[in-house]
């Protein structure tokens, strides 16, 4: 086993596969497991372990590494935000603008300004498709159509999506960015600056489900490899065409399986160049209730997500852009044992800061990133800052047992938590009714916190927009039996009998509220005493919409 753990040659999803942990916060690690890697595999092989860290990043918007002017200027400020992790794009037009002949200095740039920032970098290939299109192929390759064949629709229309069942786009793509990788690995030669590598962008087909091309219908019928069957569930050997017909569904899966092995071609070579380099593609989600080709289909998307296992093993993490509504819904479904959750890009907005907190809280996230955070207004990005801040303070967080990331809105405003006997009633503050904005008419900000247990009757809630109050099982039950006001005390006369069932139950009590900030060396160091007004007379702990606080909690049991 330890022979196995420290050969950078092996995959690192095929690790994470083989190292588990029961307890919940030790899974954390267990996924970090990645992050251990890319930080310190130079210190590892020199017996000088680091711990581990969490990427508290933001994506640049996609023409702003273009110009070394640009990306001179944009780093500054993305350190300022708090980021310890900028993803900057690659593009393939710029780095290998005549065929054969290339150019890395704005890839130089970008390595040596994160470096005078204290940032690290995740650079993101757009090489063959950027969101589907083939936008980012240099000029000789997009001039040349019969070398480099297109994606066709069924009608035969021809579509500005290089074919993955053409060889000379996979060995032209493949040369350019083994280049990049040998480049970086040059240049970056510790590892310290440059922790994950990106293959390609958002790949999917459009306007139909499935490539229609020449070479794509001789792919359709061909026989399913018998890896793949497996993974379908298909018994006996069959065509595509004999198994889906003309079923956009089927179709999508044989697109994802062709580009899954694209892609593999591309993460083989990134491993013989660097074998400890992280690897990951991203997905346009497949939302609003769109069909197959109405959305970027065949991606590494959560409905095919094992036949991209299958098919790109060599591949770490398939990571959601998240950008519409249900954020929770959508992080469920790529936080799997497998898949450790990294979320690359998402909607950068007032909301981003909370979501970042319960993406780390709920499904301890290897990392979170705004998109287009350099073009953010501050309203937008303040809440990231924010956030961040109290996340590097976390990460220091010793003893960590159990986490929970709450996150509410106008329409789930409540979660229900039962920790081992202390259940732990979790609302948006806008439910508390003395804060004019929760009844203004306006849509509500989202609260969201992470809540940790460190140990019996002892938790940390650290975010904003959050109320929790904490009670016995036998005390909940009485609470929902018995109507009282915001202030505590009962709406009507006629509550004398669900106080007498509650006579002999044990409850729970808030014994200390405590604001910290979290030193590096994990010490609290005390801020000041909540209580009173600020906890409604030891009823609830609570942080106000706008606020951010990190506060130790106490309880204590009476009768």
């Amino acid at each position: 086993m330890i022979n196995h753990l420290y050969n950078p040659a092996q995959s690192i999803g095929k690790l994470m596969r083989i190292v588990s942990c029961e307890n919940r916060w030790c899974m954390r690690y267990r996924l970090l497991f990645i992050i251990l890697y890319i930080c310190c595999v130079s210190a590892i092989q020199a017996g000088n372990i680091k711990f581990p860290y969490s990427i508290l990043g933001g994506e640049l918007s996609n023409s702003a590494a273009t110009s070394i002017e640009d990306i001179r200027e944009v780093m500054p400020r993305m350190k300022a935000i708090g980021m310890n992790t900028v993803l900057v794009p690659v593009y393939w037009e710029l780095m290998e603008p005549q065929e054969t002949q290339y150019d890395f200095s704005l890839v130089d740039c970008t390595v040596d300004e994160a470096r005078k920032n204290n940032l690290k970098v995740i650079f993101l290939w757009f090489g063959a498709w950027k969101n589907s299109m083939s936008c980012y192929a240099p000029g000789w390759f997009k001039q040349d159509t019969k070398r480099f064949p297109r994606a066709m629709t069924k009608a035969g229309k021809t579509l500005e999506i290089a074919s993955c069942f053409s060889d000379h786009v996979l060995q032209a793509d493949l040369r350019a960015f083994t280049e990049l990788m040998r480049h970086i690995a040059e240049k970056d030669r510790e590892g310290a600056t440059v922790i994950m590598m990106q293959i390609e962008n958002e790949i999917g087909m459009l306007e139909d489900a499935r490539d229609h091309s020449p070479l794509a219908e001789k792919a359709y019928q061909t026989e399913i490899p018998k890896q793949l069957r497996k993974v379908l569930k298909i018994g006996k050997a069959a065509t595509w065409k004999e198994t889906y017909g003309d079923d956009p569904y089927g179709e999508e899966k044989f697109m994802a399986w062709y580009y899954a092995c694209y892609v593999e071609q591309l993460a083989q070579a990134a491993r013989k160049v660097m074998p400890q380099m992280p690897l990951y593609v991203n997905a346009a989600l497949n939302s609003r209730g769109r069909k197959p080709g109405e959305y970027p289909s065949a991606g590494p998307l959560a409905h095919l997500i094992d036949i991209w296992h299958c098919g790109a093993p060599s591949i770490d993490l398939l990571a959601p852009d998240i950008y519409d509504t249900g954020f929770k819904g959508w992080a469920a479904q790529y936080a799997l044992s497998d898949n450790p959750l990294f979320i690359p890009e998402s909607r950068c907005c007032e909301n981003s800061g909370v979501r970042a907190m319960y993406s780390f809280g709920e499904h301890q996230a290897l990392g979170f990133s705004p998109f287009a955070i350099d073009q953010a207004a501050a309203r937008e990005t303040e809440s990231i800052t924010k956030a961040y801040a109290l996340l590097r303070q976390l990460d220091h967080v010793r003893g960590i047992k159990k986490s929970w990331g709450l996150l509410f809105d106008q329409e789930e405003k409540e979660r229900v938590i039962n920790d081992d006997g202390v259940v732990m009633t979790c609302r948006h503050y806008f439910t508390l009714p003395w804060d004019a904005r929760a009844t203004d008419g306006t849509t509500w900000l989202e609260g969201g916190a992470m809540l940790l247990q460190l140990g019996k009757y002892e938790y940390l809630l650290a975010g904003s927009g959050v109320v929790v109050d904490f009670k016995t099982p036998q005390e909940k039950r009485q609470e929902e039996e018995k109507r009282l006001g915001e202030d505590g005390f009962a709406l009507t006369s006629d509550n004398r009998s669900s106080l007498v069932k509650a006579a002999g139950y044990p409850r729970l009590g808030l014994l200390s509220v405590d604001e910290i900030a979290v030193g590096d060396d994990g010490s609290y160091n005390y801020l000041r005493r909540h209580n009173g007004d600020q906890t409604h007379q030891g009823r609830h702990v609570r942080i106000s919409v706008g606020d951010w606080k990190i506060l130790h909690i106490r309880l204590y049991e009476y009768p």
